[in-house]
């Protein structure tokens, strides 16, 4: 007896989940699609704030800064759980392998004078700068109103104690494998007349009440401090036999480039959104003006310490 096989094609009875759906129509989502629109609650919670009564857990009104739709925004990365761990994983593996590198072969401890005491006094501290920038981005992971807003903030606070722990092991390299360089910077952090107004900047930047405020406020000084301390310096270090220097500073440069992609499209839609978008441009013009001119401030005395040290090699 013969059989003969046959298939049979089961068309599903919708394509997506009901919230794409409606969003959508019946057709094929992206995984990042279904793993952000709409996910939020936004009814039946069972209590308020105990400490702001007049807001809901999650709340459009925790920021002067709003959208029509939260899900009008969405990550131009297309980042959810899965692609972001994957990708990140990846940049810590390459991280860990130049690092590697330059560990046996002692390249940070071996750099000229000048460079070590760019690391010392400036570098290193700033493991502290990433650690505050963190927690000013779990805020907008709180408090954010939209899963494609709150995602993106929560991305970001897991990259900060990534660059954090970089700058670390860094630091730990750059002593000889000890971490009394570590001690040194933290003494630095705390008490360095040079890194105060960074210091003060970012301790009263956690404690503003609009998470989107805080988020920004901490951009301005980004937007300040890594095109001159990591990329700035990268061209400078390979000239002045600092190799070791442009290999560590890369991945911060890395990293900086993908935290503006979504930044700058998140204040995109601020200023395009139609109801809003006249009001979020004021808010962002106040935001810029008042926290900008601190910024150039704080990183301002950085700068002036390392081309201190540095002299016209800084400049190039």
């Amino acid at each position: 007896m013969q059989y003969e096989l046959r298939y049979k094609v089961i068309e599903p009875k919708r394509q997506t989940y009901q919230n794409i759906i409606d969003r959508f129509g019946d057709q094929p989502a992206t995984r990042y699609q279904e793993a952000t629109l709409d996910i939020e609650p936004r009814e039946n919670f069972h209590y308020r704030p105990t400490w702001i009564q007049d807001r809901e857990l999650y709340d459009e009104k925790y920021s002067a800064l709003r959208l029509t739709d939260p899900y009008s925004y969405t990550d131009p990365r297309q980042f959810y759980y899965t692609p972001y761990v994957t990708n990140r994983a990846a940049l810590h593996d390459e991280f860990g392998k130049t690092l590697a590198y330059v560990e046996e072969r002692d390249l940070l401890a071996k750099m000229p004078e000048p460079w070590r005491a760019v690391m010392a006094s400036v570098i290193v501290p700033l493991r502290h700068y990433e650690s505050g920038a963190q927690l000013v981005s779990v805020t907008g992971a709180r408090f954010a109103y939209g899963t494609s807003l709150s995602q993106c903030a929560s991305f970001a606070a897991f990259d900060r104690i990534g660059n954090a722990q970089m700058i670390s092991r860094a630091g730990i390299a750059f002593g000889s494998g000890t971490a009394d360089v570590l001690t040194t910077a933290k003494e630095e952090w705390m008490n360095g007349e040079h890194l105060q107004p960074l210091r003060r900047l970012v301790e009263e930047i956690m404690v503003i009440d609009d998470w989107a405020e805080g988020l920004l406020a901490i951009d301005a000084i980004d937007r300040r401090l890594y095109p001159v301390m990591y990329h700035g310096l990268d061209e400078a270090a390979l000239m002045g036999g600092a190799g070791a220097y442009s290999l560590f500073a890369q991945y911060l440069t890395t990293w900086f480039t993908d935290q503006r992609k979504w930044l700058d499209a998140l204040i995109k839609a601020w200023v395009g959104d139609p109801e809003h978008g006249e009001a979020n441009t004021a808010v962002l013009d106040r935001i810029e003006s008042e926290w900008g001119a601190r910024a150039d401030e704080a990183v301002g005395a950085l700068t002036a310490v390392v081309r201190g040290h540095l002299g016209e090699a800084a400049e190039a």
